[in-house]
């Protein structure tokens, strides 16, 4: 099935149960499915959870295997964001359900301010699952400490060639293409089900498509499909913008190079999801594993100039997000238009294994028909370095988006400090304007924000905040 063909689960038809077409049989919603689960599937699933590095949407030409399995016969988040565009404290909500202002790592120096006692491998381990993570783990972590609640582990000092590990407790450097090192060190723990009866959790994290995104040899020199940019790339009129927009200079020839190295990067991650289908089809387990993909954050290839992430437009806070389980009769193909997040995996996760947490969470599990109508999307400046966005908070809807700027800097261990003081503000028509080139609060009137409904999104954006 092409992906163009996949059914469409609409917000709607999960809501009322149905998503009927003339003629033919209604398309199971995620949730019907996950409810009206056969008996033979009550065990608890194995649950292979892959977390890639800076991957923006439209990526999919370099992994025609991945979303063959995970989308075309599995579930594709189409409104599927970060609440975080950053890679540590995205992370961080990955492993706990929670926003970033809830988790406390609200930089990518502060990941020890995660508390270990409130995340997936934690609650998973405790409860019988056999443990493993390969790869990345948290930005600004030693290498040295072991990553806490895995019982098997090979932890990448982020590389792509040669690289430094931590093995299962030993620093060394192992040889070779660390998404090759990452896929062989996942499909040993993998083979390990075949003796041991445990269910189990692989967290898998490659380094790709992160810079310098150095990719794979046999791939240095492949050809991707021409780009033409997109209206935002490079966005020449940008007076309607934060400053450090107005100053950023990234052109369609940046965004074209950023994109061919992340895409070259990416078939080695291809290669590497196609050996865990294998193996998991050859140990008898692809049927009631539970995998999920997503990226931790996107990235702009000279969107308003800008060729990097951690900003509040679309490019940098969507993301890949795939999910499959067929014992739960989740592998048909369907794509899902809830507005689904990174806060929403550890819910998802810990509601197949029929575990509940501990501590609070901020998101929803994606088998429930939990349909939220906005999302909160977050980030934090580290310092006053003047080059960089200014921490800002974002009312992300499907159709509109408003965000604002604050005086606020946060230090090594993300405590906040400033004014809070609104230093700008965005409003965008996502229906009218998907490309966010008409900020329409550029010289607002009073009476324009009123019919924008501009206050009461600022009052909802408020109450997220400190939620």
């Amino acid at each position: 099935m092409s992906h163009n063909s996949r059914p469409q689960v609409s917000r709607r038809g999960f809501l009322a149960g149905t998503a009927a077409a003339t003629g033919a049989a209604a398309v199971p919603t995620l949730a019907q499915v996950a409810a009206g689960a056969p008996a033979a599937a009550a065990t608890r699933p194995n649950i292979l959870l892959i977390v890639t590095d800076d991957q923006p949407k439209h990526t999919e030409w370099a992994q025609p295997r991945t979303t063959a399995w995970l989308a075309d016969h599995g579930v594709t988040f189409t409104h599927g964001h970060v609440t975080t565009p950053l890679c540590a404290p995205s992370r961080s909500s990955v492993l706990t359900g929670r926003y970033a202002h809830h988790h406390g790592v609200r930089n990518n120096k502060a990941s020890y301010q995660l508390d270990q006692n409130t995340t997936l491998p934690k609650y998973l381990k405790q409860a019988g699952y056999r443990t493993g993570l390969f790869g990345k783990w948290l930005n600004s972590w030693t290498l040295s400490d072991n990553p806490p609640h895995f019982e098997e582990f090979a932890l990448l000092q982020p590389g792509y060639v040669d690289a430094q590990w931590n093995v299962d407790g030993t620093v060394r450097t192992i040889n070779g293409y660390t998404t090759n090192i990452i896929k062989n060190r996942t499909l040993a723990f993998l083979d390990k089900a075949a003796a041991d009866s445990r269910p189990w959790f692989a967290y898998v994290t490659p380094y790709a498509s992160h810079g310098p995104r150095t990719p794979e040899p046999k791939y240095a020199g492949t050809a991707v499909p021409e780009w033409n940019g997109r209206p935002s790339v490079p966005e020449n009129d940008r007076s309607d913008k934060p400053a450090y927009v107005r100053n950023a200079t990234g052109t369609l020839a940046d965004g074209r190079q950023i994109r061919a190295e992340q895409l070259r990067t990416l078939r080695t991650v291809d290669d590497t999801v196609q050996a865990f289908k294998d193996k998991l089809q050859a140990l008898g387990q692809l049927e009631n594993t539970l995998v999920i993909y997503i990226a931790d954050n996107g990235f702009g290839w000279a969107d308003h100039g800008w060729t990097k992430k951690s900003v509040p437009y679309r490019p940098a806070h969507e993301v890949p997000f795939y999910l499959s389980w067929p014992a739960r009769g989740l592998a048909a193909g369907t794509t899902d238009d809830r507005i689904t997040a990174n806060i929403d995996i550890a819910p998802t996760i810990l509601d197949a294994a029929g575990l509940t947490p501990a501590h609070a969470v901020d998101g929803r599990s994606l088998l429930s028909s939990y349909s939220r109508d906005h999302l909160l999307v977050e980030w934090w400046q580290q310092g006053a370095a003047a080059a960089g966005p200014p921490t800002w908070s974002s009312y992300v809807a499907k159709d509109e988006q408003y965000t604002e700027y604050y005086d606020l800097t946060t230090d090594g261990n993300g405590t906040v400090s400033g004014t809070g003081q609104v230093k700008f503000r965005e409003y965008y028509d996502l229906a009218a304007d998907p490309y966010q080139l008409t900020n329409k609060l550029h010289q607002a009137t009073p009476q324009d924000e009123q019919n924008l409904g501009i206050p009461a999104l600022a009052a909802t954006l408020a109450a997220d905040r400190t939620a």
